[in-house]
């Protein structure tokens, strides 16, 4: 059976908390049927039995990958890994105690089939922000601060659950920079900058016991990052070939040269195999084997293209 949907759930020293998010999840997963659903695991470098615990809830299912950062390097970090191993047209990213609840993740699916990026927003969410007034104060205030710094509209910037088609989610993920809680301002900014159509659909959130957000300490960290966003140059290494080429052939090309994660941006006149900015030699192996050309590409080049996911096939 076909995989629908890939749910990616990052998960940093949660060994106590998966237990009870599988649970939100379990009714909807049957709902959704478990055979069309792969979900990806990302250990963030854990210091706890993360990885152990998250075997033993999740690994019974017929779909289920467990990855290991070998260092805890953030949230973004850990959601770009899981988007680099999806295979699912769709993809899902949510935090590992599901606090988004889980019997919105249907209607994600059915957004993402005209949507290329779909965000959860709580703004209509009778739960009016976290039970702790100087969280609930913060996050008003850093969300101002990303609309100012971003350019976007989205009252509900860092809502935990968000919802993309592969190909987009592919570009967003390898163009991305910012490793911990920027990463979701910075989705959005890559996202309007390449022209990929945004629109948020309504969730319900609870507030459970054990984020590993330090207000303080963090936000400024995030105002920093914020405010370094328009200044970073991106660009990563492509391939350019003819606009037709197959993701097969790109596929067999990049399993050679042992690269994963890849994106065919296609335009009118050539295709671009976007890859890691760290993924130059492997790049060199690719267009060797297709013919093509080795350079780099910017936002400006890569906006308003298609994006396909090279994917292997399921």
């Amino acid at each position: 059976m076909t995989l629908t949907t890939s749910l990616v759930i990052p998960a940093y020293n949660e060994s106590l908390r998966l237990a009870a998010g599988f649970e939100r999840l379990r009714p909807v997963l049957e709902e959704m049927n478990p055979e069309e659903v792969e979900v990806i695991v990302v250990d963030d470098g854990s210091s706890d039995d993360t990885l152990q615990v998250a075997n033993s809830v999740y690994g019974h299912l017929p779909h289920v990958l467990f990855v290991q950062q070998p260092e805890n390097r953030g949230k973004g970090a850990a959601v770009r890994l899981g988007i680099s191993v999806a295979r699912a047209p769709f993809v899902i990213a949510t935090d590992a105690d599901l606090s988004i609840r889980p019997v919105h993740l249907p209607d994600f699916v059915v957004a993402l089939h005209d949507t290329p990026l779909v965000p959860g927003s709580r703004e209509q969410d009778t739960n009016d922000g976290y039970d702790a007034f100087v969280r609930t104060l913060a996050g008003r205030v850093f969300n101002l601060l990303v609309r100012h710094y971003t350019g976007t509209t989205l009252r509900d910037t860092q809502c935990g659950c968000k919802g993309f088609q592969l190909g987009p989610a592919r570009i967003l993920g390898l163009l991305g920079f910012y490793d911990r809680f920027v990463y979701d301002a910075e989705m959005l900014y890559l996202a309007d900058q390449l022209g990929i159509m945004i629109q948020p659909i309504p969730v319900t959130w609870d507030d459970i016991a054990g984020s590993t957000v330090h207000v303080g300490r963090d936000s400024i960290q995030m105002i920093r990052d914020l405010r370094s966003l328009k200044h970073r140059k991106y660009e990563n290494p492509v391939v350019e070939l003819e606009t037709d080429v197959d993701v097969q052939s790109v596929d067999d090309a990049a399993r050679k040269a042992r690269v994963q994660g890849t994106v065919i941006a296609r335009g009118t006149h050539n295709a671009l195999v976007v890859l890691p900015r760290d993924g130059a030699v492997a790049g060199v192996g690719i267009a060797a084997t297709l013919g093509g050309s080795l350079r780099t590409a910017g936002l400006a080049e890569l906006r308003g293209r298609t994006y396909d996911a090279v994917t292997p096939s399921q």
